[in-house]
């Protein structure tokens, strides 16, 4: 899918489940690993000179030196949202992560690169694309039950193939396929009628049917173009065919990735674009030249402290791929995704969660059980993650210790997940997942008066008693949430 700028380091196809929980499981393909060192080691380099995490630099972005006021104005919606949905789907979902009979390692999206398909072979799996039993309004009501707040899709990935009717390049859905239809505007229409934001992920820098980059280098002599002349005739264009064809509200996001060869000159073409048609737009920190955005996004990892003073975005597969991948069965469980949300909420931070469809338009079935789940959970606790901002403690996240995300690359995640904590004025939610069998809990102060305690599910009044040592709670012997149950504590601010 994408790269991470903080972890410089190239994606790697594994087997996983990682949450930063104790029952979290994961299993690393050591053999592509290895396979992949080279691009691993290439691209290492590539992401150690450039700048697109936050540093002393000055950044050229006129986000840098936005007013605070003009700042928080913008990003209040999204900040109040707290979960949102990713959807990859596109030509690769054909293929499904098999060529010639045979699996391909490695991300299902990434298959062109990673099996190293010629141009002309890729394109034949646009024929095949067909997603006759796609559903817009179907797909935002699962979001919507779901709890979700906005739904980020990739208008075009890293094959260069565009969701929608590009003027700039025949390699589109309406063009090139025999389904002919643009799927952004029904997506556009469906979000709009359950009240749910819609953001497009653009793969400005890398496209390996168009001219753009490719991590790991070019392997068919048809890919080799001029880079500026794909920025100017391919990116540029279709970035304000996004901005401008699906009215004033949409896109509310764009999603930029993998930032290949993106100096300042070409990704400033972008990024004027984007600042003359749309200035209230939220861009992620992945556009390259040096331009910081708006958001951090952590990749398939739970950062231990969050990122303090920024916004942050955790994006994160249901089982191990972006894109469709009919082997990858790899299901996280509901409880490891729901208490990823609160352990992100916890850390002021968004959970962006990924769906894959299939080629015929599908969601997964597993994908949508599990979102399911979730929307039960938030219905009724979802007032300890909407609108809220972190933890007015800390004691409960431990130490930061090492781990794997993943793709099986270092990370540090938080020692302590008992339990986790949000906040809005006047009100601090307890998330407790190990819930004590004694009926006793124990927190650290709290500056404030509390007045009152109560369970979110049923509102059942609980005891408590504050001291300037802590505040004990006194609750029910069996949690009303196996996974994660919520107490509301009520105070004076």
């Amino acid at each position: 899918m994408k790269l991470e700028a903080e972890d410089k380091a190239f994606l790697i196809g594994c087997n996983h489940e990682i949450s930063g929980f104790p029952s979290a499981r994961f299993f690393v393909n050591i053999a592509f690993m290895r396979f992949y060192s080279v691009l691993y080691i290439m691209t290492a380099i590539f992401l150690a000179a450039a700048d697109f995490s936050l540093s002393a630099q000055e950044s050229p972005d006129s986000l840098a030196s936005e007013a605070a006021a003009t700042h928080n104005s913008r990003m209040t919606w999204w900040r109040e949202a707290r979960f949102g949905m990713f959807i990859h789907w596109g030509v690769y979902s054909v293929p499904a992560g098999n060529y010639n009979g045979k699996p391909v390692h490695g991300l299902g999206e990434w298959i062109m690169n990673s099996g190293k398909i010629p141009m002309a072979e890729y394109q034949k799996f646009a024929k095949q694309f067909d997603p006759t039993n796609y559903d817009a309004d179907a797909w935002v009501k699962v979001a919507k039950d779901a709890g979700v707040k906005y739904i980020v899709i990739t208008a075009k990935h890293h094959d260069g193939f565009a969701m929608f009717h590009t003027k700039a390049s025949q390699w589109n859905i309406v063009d090139a396929t025999p389904y002919g239809n643009d799927v952004l505007k029904p997506l556009a229409a469906a979000c709009r009628k359950y009240g749910i934001r819609l953001g497009f992920y653009y793969s400005q820098a890398q496209d390996w049917n168009n001219g753009g980059a490719a991590i790991g280098g070019k392997w068919d002599p048809s890919q080799q173009h001029d880079m500026d002349d794909y920025i100017d005739k391919i990116a540029v264009p279709q970035v304000r065919e996004l901005l401008t064809d699906y009215g004033p509200d949409v896109p509310a996001v764009i999603w930029w990735d993998t930032p290949s060869d993106m100096n300042p000159e070409r990704a400033k073409k972008i990024y004027d674009t984007v600042e003359r048609l749309r200035p209230d737009i939220i861009m992620n920190n992945r556009l390259g030249g040096g331009y910081k955005g708006d958001t951090e996004t952590p990749e398939q990892r739970i950062p231990a402290q969050g990122f303090p003073g920024r916004d942050w975005e955790t994006c994160m597969t249901i089982n191990n791929t972006w894109g469709y991948k009919r082997d990858d069965q790899n299901w996280k469980s509901a409880a490891t995704l729901i208490r990823n949300l609160c352990d992100i909420a916890s850390k002021g931070g968004n959970y962006l969660l990924n769906v894959g469809p299939d080629s015929t338009g599908v969601i997964p079935q597993p994908e949508v059980d599990r979102l399911e789940a979730i929307g039960q959970w938030m219905k009724v606790n979802g007032e300890a993650i909407y609108g809220t901002s972190a933890t007015c403690f800390g004691e409960e996240l431990g130490k930061s210790i090492k781990a794997k995300d993943g793709y099986g690359n270092n990370t540090t995640v938080s020692s302590a997940n008992n339990w986790r904590c949000t906040t809005k004025p006047g009100r601090i939610y307890i998330i407790i997942f190990n819930w004590p069998a004694n009926g006793i809990f124990e927190l650290p102060a709290v500056k404030h008066q509390i007045t009152s305690a109560f369970l979110l599910a049923g509102h059942q009044s609980v005891h408590f008693r504050q001291t300037d040592a802590g505040v004990t709670l006194k609750i029910p012997s069996v949690a009303p949430d196996k996974i994660a149950s919520v107490i509301c504590l009520e105070t004076t601010n």
